[in-house]
């Protein structure tokens, strides 16, 4: 008799997500909308896994008594072979039950309606552009400046308090203000792209009339 190889089994196809009836579906015994059985199927598989952590992390504790502690004597020993042997059964039970609730979830995935993708948070607040302008400002204009005015003080120390000279004064407020102005123009261009924004997410799918 000849041996069939792997790719010769034939899988069968997966089941067929269940009906809506109602607006409910029934998956694995629970009965509620869609999303809600596909979420609390989810949670069913996450609380399984964090019971298979447990005792995997509880027969590696009892594993390591027998292992560290050879002084044990043999009443002792067998009682940790004995609890190790039921987290054992306990862990293939929790194994079974895992791959149960994986195939629900999936069958609960193929119900429409029942994954729902979470949209995006919208942005507030002014554009990055306003964060970016002062950065920009202060790495390539003042720091340059202060480190030239250290220099200047560091070569020619002198006795009576520095003054800044009014042609740097001057320049320094004309950067000010060129600054300041940039920023107001970028607040603007940022209210007019919210607005732009607003007026589409009221419109919807309708289309915008154009002025006779």
């Amino acid at each position: 008799m000849q041996a069939t190889s792997p790719a010769d089994q034939v899988i069968p196809p997966p089941p067929p997500p269940p009906a809506i009836v109602g607006g409910k579906v029934t998956v694995s015994g629970v009965t509620a909308t869609p999303q809600a059985v596909y979420d609390a199927l989810r949670a069913q598989g996450r609380e399984l896994r964090n019971q298979l952590e447990g005792l995997s992390d509880r027969r590696n504790d009892l594993s390591s008594q027998l292992r560290d502690h050879p002084e044990m004597d043999a009443s002792e020993r067998t009682g940790v072979t004995s609890q190790i042997a039921d987290i054992d059964a306990r862990v293939a039970a929790v194994n079974k039950q895992i791959a149960a609730s994986d195939q629900a979830t999936a069958q609960a995935a193929g119900v429409p309606g029942a994954v729902v993708e979470e949209k995006p948070p919208v942005r507030t607040g002014p554009p990055d552009e306003v964060f970016i302008i002062p950065v920009v400002f202060t790495i390539f204009v003042l720091f340059p400046l202060a480190i030239a005015w250290a220099r200047r003080l560091w070569k020619k120390p002198v006795a009576g308090p520095m003054l800044i000279p009014p042609e740097l004064a001057e320049h320094m407020m004309r950067l000010e203000q060129t600054v300041e102005s940039m920023a107001v123009e970028v607040e603007r261009i940022g209210e007019g792209q919210r607005f732009v924004t607003k007026l589409f997410a009221e419109s919807g799918s309708r289309p915008l009339e154009l002025p006779k």
